[in-house]
């Protein structure tokens, strides 16, 4: 039993009076508790990050679209179908204040952060537990069968409550014109309202299969589903298909517009059938097993199994392809917009200040290679997760046999280090052809497409470097490896809203994406590309050599 069980209490003995196996719920407020303590670190950064990243958002607006002018400019650009697919239904434009504008562009992005938040609280407390045996140790005590399950919707409830609440706290005190308190409050609702159906998304995908990664990527495909039919929908012209997305309920309440409450009783009511649907599935099947039957496999492995790199692959292959997939869709989505740019950003000062520190020949390029900025960010959330695999493999206990073998170390995980960068520059590179593709059918010229391809692929070093870094953390200070995803983070907040909002350059080079050039409106520099090549093979040759001088560790 670990340290953190014995601190929770779970596995103390019953207390006098409280039988063994008092009802399928028991020990649910215990595991609350103790779920909640486990996550005393995550879900307050979680919270906090969708908080000011909401409030230095409206606060933009503000600045930006600051007259009637501005905001009349910005529904001729929103009110096509490429800006409506990105933002969200036409409706919002009719009246276009500073609060109609959050509701409409960021109430559907910050849904899908909600609800990648709620599904990760969902599977770490249910799916992840069995994997690793934790739950079956549990259950041996006064814990009952549906404990686990209802612990986590418990804690993913809270902390969408939590979140909504402070939303609309903050905006209502912002004083910004259009966004009053009545708004806030509905804006705040419809994000918890978006984070309870995922999270009765996440239990049901939790029951479908053993393992904690296919649950979370099953759920996660869901979010991307109904982003994707909310886009499909606010692009047409009945938006019918919005009807079939919790993102878009929660986008139709026309939140600082109409301020309508009742979408949110469908959102509520799918997260309770969900919920529902997740206990039942759970009692048809065992403990660490999922209802979905496992194939039993090729009697003999194929030779690439055999080895490390192998091995690794076939870890990772279901992750790359999903990100593989939403990165190609996001540089579609940026390339059918390309077009647009110029019109889309004239009349904003700030943007095209930006723009302008960027140089190059046109809008166009400019925007392109903001853009890419964003991509590249997105490409390095998939390699710091590929890198810190190993060190999953690890504490779950995976590693030890491996590495009873002939096989070294350094082999090991030098094999997922190797797929993290692999497979973060094949990320880059079908992002860019996305890009490119959607971009020359955008603008008609087809030479975008190995120029925006090659502007991709640029960011690769700065990738490798994150993967050191990763590799450092894990080498030297295994218990601190969740510090890698600062470069990521950091990367988007200087890279990205660093041009708007006039950071200090010397902030972007604390960044190594801040030394990448800025294809396609910068010229190629070969230095810059070569130098964080050379930093990323140190960093991971140091990684490595902290791993072969320390234990392993197995929770």
């Amino acid at each position: 039993m670990t340290s953190a069980t014995k601190t929770a209490g779970v596995g103390a003995p019953a207390r006098p009076g409280t039988a063994a196996g008092g009802g399928a719920l028991a020990g649910t407020g215990t595991l609350v508790r103790f779920a909640l303590r486990r996550d005393r670190v995550r879900l307050p950064v979680w919270i906090l990050a969708l908080l000011l990243g909401t409030l230095s958002t409206a606060n933009s607006y503000a600045e930006l679209y600051g007259t009637p002018e501005d905001r009349a400019n910005a529904v001729e650009t929103m009110g096509s179908p490429a800006g409506l697919a990105m933002s969200g239904p036409r409706h919002y434009l009719d009246d276009y204040t500073s609060g109609a504008m959050l509701g409409h562009q960021m109430l559907g992005f910050t849904a899908v952060l909600v609800g990648l938040m709620s599904v990760l609280v969902i599977t770490r407390h249910t799916r992840a537990e069995e994997e690793t045996g934790r739950a079956e140790l549990l259950r041996s005590t006064v814990v009952g069968r549906h404990a686990h399950l209802a612990a986590a919707l418990s804690v993913a409830a809270l902390a969408n409550l939590v979140l909504g609440l402070l939303l609309a706290l903050g905006l209502g005190g912002l004083g910004i014109d259009g966004v009053d308190a009545g708004g806030s409050l509905l804006y705040g609702a419809a994000h918890a309202a978006a984070g309870l159906v995922f999270a009765g998304v996440a239990a049901v995908t939790a029951q479908l299969t053993a393992h904690a990664r296919g649950a979370t990527g099953t759920a996660l495909a869901v979010i991307g589903a109904a982003y994707v039919l909310r886009a499909a929908g606010d692009s047409g012209e009945s938006g019918a298909l919005s009807w079939l997305s919790p993102i878009g309920w929660a986008q139709r309440t026309y939140v600082y517009v109409d301020d309508d409450w009742w979408p949110l009783l469908l959102c509520l009511a799918l997260a309770a059938g969900c919920a529902a649907t997740g206990f039942a599935l759970s009692t048809r099947r065992d403990v660490g097993a999922g209802i979905r039957p496992q194939k039993p496999g090729r009697p003999v492995a194929s030779p690439a199994l055999g080895t490390p790199l192998g091995l690794a692959l076939r870890l990772h292959r279901g992750m790359l392809a999903g990100f593989g997939a939403g990165l190609f869709l996001m540089g579609a989505m940026y390339g059918s917009i390309l077009g647009q740019a110029e019109d889309m950003l004239k009349d904003i000062d700030q943007l095209q200040e930006a723009l302008e520190r960027i140089g190059g020949t046109g809008i166009a390029e400019a925007f392109a290679s903001m853009v890419m900025v964003v991509v590249a960010v997105v490409a390095a959330v998939y390699v710091v997760m590929a890198a810190l695999r190993a060190r999953a493999e690890e504490t779950a206990g995976r590693a030890e046999p491996l590495l009873a073998t002939g096989l070294s170390r350094g082999r090991w995980a030098g094999s997922h280090l190797a797929v993290a960068m692999g497979g973060g520059t094949l990320a880059l590179l079908v992002a860019g052809l996305g890009f490119g593709i959607a971009g020359a059918a955008s603008t008609g010229d087809g030479v975008l497409v190995p120029r925006l391809v090659g502007a991709a692929l640029a960011y690769a070093p700065a990738l490798w470097v994150t993967v050191g870094v990763a590799a450092v953390l894990f080498g030297w200070l295994p218990r601190a490896s969740a510090v890698a995803w600062i470069v990521p983070v950091y990367a988007f907040v200087v890279g990205y809203l660093g041009q708007i909002l006039r950071f200090p350059g010397w902030m972007n080079d604390l960044s190594p994406f801040g030394h990448v050039p800025r294809l396609p409106a910068a010229d190629l520099d070969w230095t810059p590309l070569l130098v964080l090549t050379l930093v990323a093979a140190g960093l991971v040759w140091l990684g490595l050599a902290g791993l072969r001088r320390r234990d392993l560790e197995t929770k």
